[in-house]
């Protein structure tokens, strides 16, 4: 099963032709930042990724994309795998994703809820410190849990956290659906003043409801997008799973180069659901 956003070429030239670009920058006023503890938020669903070092996530919460599937639409160079040198707890409260180089061919992994876990509504959050370098994309997102049965983008798709290692003080957040999915994809990008996201944790959240979704980066929120914005059609409206991973290459990142440093890691905290 194909799907055409982060499994499709032309969800690669997003980031160039966006219909609705804005970029945000941290260190805003705190008396903006929202405070989740009033809110009457109830936690539903969460992984602290405790556990031994080098055991798998747990399989009653995740599991796996496997292979290459023609570089998932993207022209990416991974293989994602399910071993434990590409996808492991730390023994430290952590999951940890890594990105391999092994000569010309690199491995990865791509955890999800597929089957096991998925949500309409609530606020989706993950904890973690991203890889860096040119050509590594690493993701935090969603797709509509109907997918296999009515495809992309008519499930819907959001991308909760995307950044590109070359550029690693800034994230983009983005949905998309009918009518503005791929190059009219709605997006918008969130950048960190003297630092990078690869050197501490940050924590990437959304919140959905019935007609609008927000997107936040430790609390701040940097992005609204309200049904009413949306030029197609609005499918917001049904279950969505949660998909964390490294991709390697790919025309949305471009490829990797000798300044990219192997391995890189994606050091995963938490995941955290609420109603």
């Amino acid at each position: 099963m194909k799907y055409f956003s982060r499994s499709t070429s032309n969800r690669c030239l997003a980031i160039a032709l966006l219909s609705v670009i804005s970029i945000s920058l941290a260190g805003c006023d705190e008396d903006e930042k929202q405070n989740i503890d009033k809110r009457n938020l109830q936690l539903v669903w969460s992984d602290d990724f405790n556990g031994a070092a080098g055991e798998l996530p747990d399989a009653s919460k995740w599991g796996f994309d496997i292979g290459n599937n023609s570089g998932w639409g993207n022209a990416e160079l991974e293989n994602y795998t399910n071993n434990p040198e590409n996808v492991a707890l730390d023994g430290n409260g952590n999951l940890v994703i890594t990105a391999i180089q092994n000569g010309n061919s690199f491995s990865s992994a791509k955890v999800k809820t597929k089957n096991l876990f998925s949500q309409a509504y609530g606020r989706f959050e993950a904890r973690l410190k991203t890889p860096y370098g040119p050509g590594i994309w690493p993701a935090f997102w969603m797709l509509g849990a109907n997918d296999g049965e009515v495809g992309w983008p008519q499930c819907g798709e959001i991308d909760v956290m995307e950044l590109k290692g070359q550029s690693p003080s800034v994230i983009n957040g983005t949905i998309h659906g009918p009518g503005y999915s791929a190059g009219n994809a709605i997006s918008s990008s969130y950048a960190l003043k003297n630092s990078r996201f690869d050197l501490d944790y940050h924590v990437f959240a959304v919140e959905w409801s019935a007609d609008q979704i927000d997107f936040f980066c430790d609390d701040y929120l940097y992005k609204r997008i309200k049904k009413s914005d949306v030029p197609g059609q609005w499918v917001y409206d049904h279950p969505f799973y949660m998909i964390l991973n490294i991709a390697v290459g790919g025309n949305y990142v471009g490829f990797p180069t000798a300044q990219t440093p192997f391995p890189q890691k994606m050091t995963i905290d938490y995941v955290r659901v609420y109603q």
